[in-house]
């Protein structure tokens, strides 16, 4: 009897692939974990010879998921961000119209972030329809949990004792935070926290501003957005 295409493929063909798969997903986490790194760190983290993870390399650069720089390190590009986003594609969806409101009403930027291990990432940003002026950053970009009032206001959600820094505790117990240039220099940042069901990440809505008196109505308005997303989420 004939063998069929598949009874005929050797077990290693149909596996190269996966393994490729596999060497790029790996190299990615270690590039993304590090300020930049060589050919030779690569090959050596995923025990390929130098060539192999100059052509693995050369491959995510194409996707645009890293560069290379002046240096000949290679370090993540534009493009991880973009997935990372895209991941949130359902919950950005559902936030959307609370965030836009409350932006639209505060006169400032709103912000969706997210828990990610020990970073806070920014997976919706959302720049009021009217004003002159207003901060602006980016979707994707991260800061670490242990500054902002986005990394207090997740940080709350998580598990800490009573030595936790205050604005944690302050999360905690009044339902959001308040800082002062701890992730941009002169800039206010107010979070609420948002536990995401379904098991989902510790999240919460956020405001950088240059303006302190918008306090009070920040603040509830982010509540107010965060019921809202709850609501919907089910």
């Amino acid at each position: 009897m004939p063998s069929t295409p598949e009874s005929s493929t050797p077990a290693a063909s149909r596996t190269s692939g996966a393994q490729t798969l596999a060497r790029g997903i790996d190299a990615l986490k270690f590039i993304a974990a590090r300020e930049g790194v060589t050919v030779v760190e690569v090959s050596e983290h995923l025990g390929v010879h130098r060539t192999v993870a100059y052509r693995l390399l050369n491959t995510l650069a194409d996707a645009l998921l890293v560069f290379r720089g002046p240096d000949g390190k290679y370090r993540g590009s534009f493009g991880l961000a973009q997935l990372a986003v895209s991941a949130y594609s359902n919950l950005r969806e559902v936030a959307l119209g609370p965030l836009q409101a409350s932006s639209d009403a505060l006169g400032v930027t709103v912000a969706l972030i997210v828990s990610e291990g020990d970073i806070a990432r920014a997976v919706l940003v959302v720049s009021p329809r009217n004003g002159a002026y207003h901060v602006v950053f980016t979707e994707g970009s991260t800061h670490p949990l242990d500054r902002g009032a986005a990394g207090h206001a997740i940080s709350s959600l998580l598990p800490h004792g009573p030595s936790a820094q205050p604005e944690v505790i302050a999360a905690s117990t009044r339902g959001y935070t308040k800082t002062f240039g701890e992730v941009e220099p002169h800039m206010y940042g107010f979070a609420v926290p948002l536990q995401l069901p379904h098991g989902g990440p510790a999240a919460c809505l956020n405001v950088i501003t240059t303006r302190s008196d918008i306090e009070h109505d920040a603040v509830a308005r982010l509540q107010q957005a965060a019921q809202d997303m709850l609501v919907a989420l089910g």
